[in-house]
């Protein structure tokens, strides 16, 4: 906020209106030797002018995207955010709102939620949606623990190419849930169908896959739905929401919950977050999704309305019935969601995707005719990541990439034994072909210097 408009007069009202004289009474429920008295240890205060001006270096001190063309993905993308979407999460009743604890006095903030559930469960093919949640991740876990739940087994089955950090969130929510998660380990970046079927058990309540998997492959989801369903188990899936453009939607191989990390559909990156979460499933199982769905119907007039139709987190119901301790959404980015949905349309939103991907083959084609580097899988099928092994150490390389101006990969050495030297690399529809071949002339002469 870059102005308060509170002079000393307004906080002594507001403090007169608490029935106190200053700001120090404030503190008095503090013991007094606990109290620090005398002056920080900081420099003085700036004035307005040399405060922008501080700050203004110190955010240059950044690698911003904006600057540097981006070449890093692993679940946070740089993809073009139309003007549509600021136009409208920047109006204060949207921006300024919370989470609607009266509903009903909140109609312009739930129909905003209507509509956002509605463009995720037209995306997924699947037949309801939630108001979304914190991120792909969590939203990950809330899934693979509803299956558990819906199936009434305790073992999940979780490929090595599902997003390491997805990985560590579920086991971290499923640690003390009397649930064991066995990693499969994959090889030539996929997930193979016979190894599904040899590691389920009686006791496996969920099959997890992501599409397109972690090192960017095309996973063969109809075969490994198919193969969970068969053993008795519920199929989740994390997709990316921008591969929907191409790609067979999850619910046409009969996935049971879907999620997916939204970001990509009009939020900017921000350094890592906020993030906003996706998650979908079968209409069977609308009563155990967790968070909150809204629904439409007609007031007393007989006026379009919107309610808030299901809460199944612990603070509504009886805590032995809740779902979820999930007590909120992220409403302005599933808003930036929806808006950027409806901007792009089937054939916009077609078009990101044949973009990315094209140029994700461009770029791979490219790096591949460089001495010392290769894919590390070749025979998968890519969309718009792909992962390189490259002559010398990854972190390395990002540090002479970042010389050169241009923001590198995703070093994989640190979650994969034997990848010291692979690279995640991803393209998105913003990056041109100078952009791309100025990245591959600056892998090049790594690979001349090492």
């Amino acid at each position: 906020m870059a102005y308060i408009p509170n002079t000393d007069q307004d906080r002594q009202a507001m403090l007169e209106a608490i029935g106190l004289n200053s700001l120090d009474d404030l503190y008095t429920p503090i013991p007094e030797a606990l109290r620090f008295t005398g002056e920080l240890n900081i420099p003085s205060r700036y004035n307005q002018i040399a405060l922008e001006k501080h700050y203004k270096t110190l955010g240059n001190k950044n690698a911003s995207a904006e600057e540097y063309p981006c070449f890093l993905g692993a679940g946070i993308y740089d993809h073009y955010v139309p003007p549509t979407v600021g136009a409208i999460t920047g109006r204060s009743e949207f921006y300024t709102s919370y989470t609607p604890y009266q509903p009903e006095v909140s109609q312009g903030v739930l129909q905003s939620i209507f509509e956002f559930q509605t463009l995720t469960c037209e995306l997924m093919g699947m037949d309801v949606a939630n108001a979304s949640m914190y991120d792909g991740a969590t939203a990950l876990a809330e899934a693979a623990i509803m299956a558990c739940e819906l199936a009434g087994r305790k073992h999940l089955l979780v490929p090595d190419t599902i997003n390491p950090i997805y990985r560590d969130v579920l086991e971290t929510y499923v640690r003390h849930m009397n649930l064991t998660v066995d990693t499969l380990v994959t090889e030539n970046g996929l997930t193979s169908v016979e190894s599904v079927k040899a590691a389920i058990t009686s006791e496996t309540g969920a099959v997890l896959l992501q599409q397109p998997n972690f090192f960017g492959a095309i996973e063969d989801v109809q075969a490994i739905s198919a193969a969970a369903h068969e053993g008795g188990a519920l199929f989740v899936t994390c997709v990316d929401p921008i591969s929907l453009g191409l790609l067979t939607p999850p619910g046409e191989y009969d996935a049971d919950i879907v999620v997916a990390e939204g970001q990509a559909l009009g939020c900017p990156m921000g350094y890592g977050g906020p993030l906003l979460g996706l998650f979908a499933c079968k209409t069977k199982y609308l009563r155990r999704i967790p968070g909150r769905i809204v629904g439409e119907t007609k007031d007393g007039d007989g006026k379009r309305a919107f309610v808030m139709t299901l809460r199944t987190r612990e603070q509504d119901i009886r805590r032995e019935r809740a779902t979820s301790n999930i007590c909120t959404n992220v409403a302005l980015y599933a808003l930036a969601g929806a808006v950027y949905l409806a901007t792009m349309g089937k054939q916009g939103l077609k078009q990101v995707a044949e973009l990315s991907l094209q140029k994700a083959h461009y770029a791979a084609t490219e790096i591949a005719k460089i001495p010392g580097y290769s894919l590390s899988f070749p025979d998968a099928p890519y969309f718009k990541e792909f992962v390189v092994q490259t002559p010398g150490d990854a972190g390395k390389l990002n540090e002479h990439l970042m010389s050169k101006g241009l923001i590198g990969g995703y070093a994989l050495g640190g979650h994969y034994s034997g990848m010291k030297n692979a690279m995640l690399l991803c393209v998105t529809e913003q990056r041109t072909k100078a952009e791309i071949d100025a990245l591959v002339a600056a892998l090049r002469e790594f690979e001349g210097n090492s």
